[in-house]
C-alpha cells in the first residue's frame, strides 16, 4: 500500500472586504489587513504611497495627481484621467486626524452637499481592522456612491500588496 501523498500548494489567503449599507444615508466598508495600524495609516496619508494603490487598475484610469495635506484643516485633491483633457477630481478637507487610529474628511466634489468619510484603524495582534464609513446628505447620494464602496474591494487588494512590500522593506531596515 502506497502511503505517500501529493498535496496541492496552499493558496495565499486573501482578506475579504465587506460593503454594507448601514442606514439610509450611510454605508460601511470593512477589511482586515495583515499589517500594523502604523503602516496602514501611512498608506492612507502619504501621497507617495496613496498613488500606488488608490486607483483601481481594472478601470484603466490612472491617478494623475495626488495631493494630501493630512492635518486638521488640510486639504486633499486626487485627479484621475488619461491626460489633461478629460479628468475627474475628488477633493475635500481633513476635519479629524488621529495618527494610526482615525481619519475624517469631507468629500466636496458632489452637487448634492458634502459627504463625510470616517476611517478607523484598529490594531490587534499585528493586524489592522479598517472600517470606512461614508455619510451622505441623502438616500439618493448613497445610492450613487455605494459603487465606490464596491470598487474598494479591488483597491484594498492593491493596498494589501503594497503593505506586504512595506513590511518586507521595514524588516530589512
Amino acid at each position: 500500500m502506497d502511503t505517500t501523498r501529493t498535496s496541492e500548494p496552499t493558496p495565499l489567503k486573501t482578506n475579504s472586504t465587506t460593503v454594507e449599507r448601514t442606514s439610509e444615508r450611510e454605508f460601511a466598508v470593512t477589511r482586515t489587513f495583515d499589517a500594523p495600524a502604523r503602516l496602514v495609516f501611512d498608506a492612507w496619508t502619504k501621497p507617495e504611497l496613496l498613488e500606488l494603490w488608490w486607483a483601481p487598475k481594472s478601470i484603466g484610469i490612472p491617478l494623475l495627481s495626488c495631493e494630501a495635506d493630512v492635518r486638521v484643516g488640510g486639504t486633499y485633491r486626487f485627479v484621475f484621467g488619461h491626460d489633461g483633457s478629460e479628468t475627474m477630481a475628488f477633493f475635500g478637507r481633513y476635519i479629524e486626524v488621529n495618527p494610526h487610529s482615525r481619519l475624517v474628511w469631507t468629500n466636496e466634489e458632489g452637487d448634492g452637499g458634502e459627504a463625510i468619510t470616517t476611517v478607523t484603524f484598529e490594531e490587534k495582534d499585528g493586524k489592522t481592522l479598517l472600517v470606512l464609513r461614508e455619510r451622505h446628505p441623502s438616500k439618493e447620494a448613497v445610492d450613487e456612491a455605494i459603487g465606490f464602496g464596491e470598487g474598494l474591494r479591488e483597491t484594498f487588494g492593491q493596498l494589501d500588496e503594497l503593505l506586504v512590500t512595506l513590511g518586507a522593506n521595514e524588516g530589512r531596515s
